[in-house]
């Protein structure tokens, strides 16, 4: 199904098993409500981009492998539902995984976990259990694999998700890595964050860094 938006002002590259995506995308969803502006929904995969890397903690490489799992499930709400569908999509996995807590199992009953969460995103149960059998469905992968290389092209290597393009079907788009935030601002604090970030993408700085201040807040 195509997108009735040709162009758009964001990309979001998303995994869902990474809290810090699903936070920087709640920010991302603060601002859009006050701002007429279109977001696009991508994949970069941490199952992928760590690739050949030993596990300290099986529970990374259980939750990565479930993010997987969710992105060939995107992938297939994209392809018959649309881009839009893939944000409320994504939203109810979110909830379930960060703010809910479901971690062991979204990790250990994978397939129930996302047919759930699709019936909580208004799918019916049959079309719910239809989505999700993409799961296990490898085909997906390429497309995933190759959007995450999309998105190491624009940042460049050794960053991670969240990663952002701003004005991205524009004559010069500019992406960042981040903003990697404890909590996700709303109200006039997102917007003037928004701003600040969107400005420095477009400047020729290449870093700006700490370490993370406060704990997760996914509230």
């Amino acid at each position: 199904m195509s997108d009735s938006n040709d162009t758009f002002d964001l990309d979001v590259f998303v995994d869902p098993a990474c809290p810090f995506c699903w936070i920087t995308t709640r920010w991302v969803e603060h601002v859009r409500q006050q701002r007429d502006y279109s977001v696009r929904w991508r994949w970069i995969s941490l199952k992928m981009i760590n690739e050949g890397t030993e596990y300290s903690d099986p529970r990374h490489e259980m939750g990565h492998q479930a993010g997987l799992a969710g992105l060939r499930i995107l992938d297939a709400v994209r392809a018959e539902h649309g881009n839009d569908a893939v944000g409320e999509a994504y939203t109810a996995f979110g909830t379930g995984i960060h703010v809910d807590e479901r971690h062991e199992e979204f990790g250990l009953q994978t397939v129930a976990f996302y047919t759930e969460r699709l019936v909580a995103a208004g799918y019916s149960d049959d079309e719910a259990a239809k989505l999700a059998a993409h799961a296990d469905d490898d085909s997906h992968d390429p497309t995933i694999r190759a959007e995450g290389e999309l998105a190491f092209e624009r940042t460049g290597p050794d960053v991670g998700t969240p990663i952002l393009t701003f004005q991205p079907d524009g004559e010069a788009p500019r992406s960042f890595f981040g903003p990697v935030i404890s909590k996700a601002p709303t109200g006039d604090e997102a917007v003037k964050l928004w701003d600040a970030v969107e400005t420095l993408a477009s400047s020729g700085m290449a870093e700006l860094k700490r370490s993370l201040r406060d704990p997760l807040d996914f509230t």
